[in-house]
């Protein structure tokens, strides 16, 4: 019981039907991870869906000529994985634990023959999909609109908000650098427009961590 209620503080858990929720649980296993360790190599063959249960995972790419990638950090208890467990093919991105993590995970050899026994579960599956690309043309059309300091505002929340996965918490544990990779900037521009958003009140720095402390006038700003 205690793994349900922990799961189902997510949003996409908490909505899917309870054959959905009976089958995630009953099929996976919690793997621990070491800081660094990886999950799985962009390219890799097995399609596994997983949860982060504690800790934080970085998803991204690592260039042969050295340049990285970040796409997200994912949190509790954010799930990820689904594409692959969709389309069949390879993975992605890579995945790595930023520090010592917990992960739920449910095996595709396990979970794809559960699913396709209740066929009608597939929706839910790509339900996940479906918010996460939203968020993809979202920030894509970002990009090409909005000035750095709303970009990163609204990625300050998105990551508040676990992507959509929880209500927005205070305190983020997120370092200047995986920022300017996920906006696709330089450290030193994300550094000033932080402290320009701090200037204004609506944020404060920590070491290690941002502290929000004016949530409506960021997600004015997101909007502008």
């Amino acid at each position: 019981m205690a793994l349900v209620e922990t799961l189902a503080r997510d949003a996409w858990f908490a909505r899917c039907s309870p054959a959905l929720q009976q089958l995630l649980v009953a099929h996976g296993h919690e793997l621990a991870l070491g800081a660094g360790q990886l999950l799985f190599r962009r390219g890799d063959a097995e399609a596994d869906l997983c949860c982060v249960l504690e800790g934080a995972l970085r998803v991204g790419s690592l260039r042969a000529d050295g340049r990285e990638a970040l796409l997200a950090r994912v949190e509790p208890v954010q799930w990820f994985g689904e594409i692959a467990l969709i389309d069949g093919q390879a993975r992605t991105h890579d995945t790595v634990a930023e520090g010592a993590a917990r992960v739920w995970r449910v095996p595709a050899a396990r979970l794809v023959p559960a699913l396709d026994a209740q066929p009608q579960l597939w929706r839910e599956v790509a339900q996940l999909a479906c918010v996460k690309l939203r968020l993809m043309f979202e920030a894509l059309e970002d990009i090409a609109l909005l000035p750095l300091a709303a970009r990163l505002a609204k990625r300050l929340l998105l990551q508040a908000q676990a992507y959509g996965s929880r209500s927005a918490q205070p305190r983020l544990r997120l370092a200047q650098e995986h920022l300017a990779l996920m906006l696709g900037v330089s450290r030193q521009s994300v550094n000033k427009a932080l402290g320009e958003l701090e200037a204004q009140g609506l944020l404060r720095r920590h070491y290690g961590e941002i502290e929000l402390l004016d949530v409506a006038a960021l997600q004015r700003l997101a909007q502008d």
